[in-house]
């Protein structure tokens, strides 16, 4: 199995990393100075799993339709960048490659779908904490990274998912089949948007929301407003999956924050609208009253104004 992995940054950068490194077919779609940067240094991981310095093949969009199709993509950017990712990913697209998107939210979907086909698409997340470092390197916090995938409309499909998951098993790398995709992206959907919104708004982690007078409880709002989206939209978040995600959200003493609330306080893009405001969009269409959120992405959508402003 052919694999294209757009970007080598924390996320692209450690799955395909580990999958390259385990022997498999894996070319990664980069930038000309990210391109260069490999050429000097190769694939750099740091990680509790265990360091790995890996030379491993690269294409830049200039150069990405002489290698020719692929089997599987592997689609890690960020919500803000899918539209150019989606151009620089076309001339790699045959006509039996399968994309697997392990982007945040669910936003993404429809506009892969009305690209490449909803048939091509396979239903996917993960579960990380990485990132690039200052030389480059794939920097990997804590001891979690794990891929969650499915098809979305449950049938075989030749078998493509069995052959990834028998990839990623053979790389050491944590992940699910799952025989219901959309229930699973739900209950990440629901919790993700919580903590991005929560940690955002209150500029905190969750300990530090937890210890004040009213945190959990507003947080608590949050997040019930997000699981009433998930039962109006069809795919309710299971009992068990509640359960986790409430603990996380409330747990005293945790250092915890969402990425979204590392790129706000470093200045970066934020991915506000993918995540806070798609759930609130929905909220809305489906008559769900989500004052939490609402208040929410305008903290963030005011964080974008006055950032581009100062740009």
């Amino acid at each position: 199995m052919r694999i294209l992995v757009l970007g080598a940054g924390g996320t692209g950068g450690y799955f395909g990393g580990r999958l390259s490194q385990e022997g498999a077919d894996v070319t990664f779609l980069v930038r000309p100075d990210r391109a260069a940067a490999l050429d000097a240094k190769g694939l750099v991981i740091k990680s509790p799993f265990g360091d790995a310095t890996l030379t491993v093949k690269h294409v830049t969009a200039d150069t990405v339709a002489a290698a020719g199709t692929f089997d599987l993509v592997l689609l890690s950017c960020k919500a803000y960048d899918l539209h150019s990712a989606i151009e620089a990913i076309d001339p790699a697209i045959g006509e039996t490659t399968a994309i697997l998107p392990i982007l945040n939210g669910l936003a993404h979907y429809p506009v892969l779908d009305k690209r490449f086909g909803a048939d091509r698409i396979i239903g996917g997340m993960c579960v990380i904490s990485a990132a690039k470092g200052p030389a480059g390197e794939i920097l990997h916090f804590g001891s979690g990274a794990s891929v969650t995938f499915g098809e979305r409309d449950g049938t075989g499909h030749d078998g493509r998912c069995i052959a990834i998951a028998e990839a990623f098993t053979k790389a050491n790398v944590d992940h699910t089949h799952s025989t219901d995709i959309e229930r699973d992206l739900w209950a990440k959907f629901s919790f993700l948007a919580t903590l991005a919104g929560a940690t955002c708004l209150f500029r905190a982690s969750v300990g530090d929301i937890v210890a004040t007078n009213d945190g959990r409880q507003l947080t608590e709002q949050m997040y019930e407003e997000c699981l009433a989206v998930a039962r109006a939209a069809g795919h309710a978040v299971p009992d068990n999956a509640r359960a986790f995600a409430w603990k996380t959200l409330t747990q005293e003493g945790s250092p915890l924050t969402a990425s979204m609330l590392r790129d706000l306080e470093s200045g970066q893009r934020i991915e506000a609208d993918h995540i806070v405001g798609d759930m609130l969009r929905r909220a809305r269409d489906a008559g769900v009253k989500a004052p939490m959120l609402e208040v929410a992405f305008a903290h963030l959508q005011a964080f974008e104004v006055r950032n581009k402003r100062q740009a």
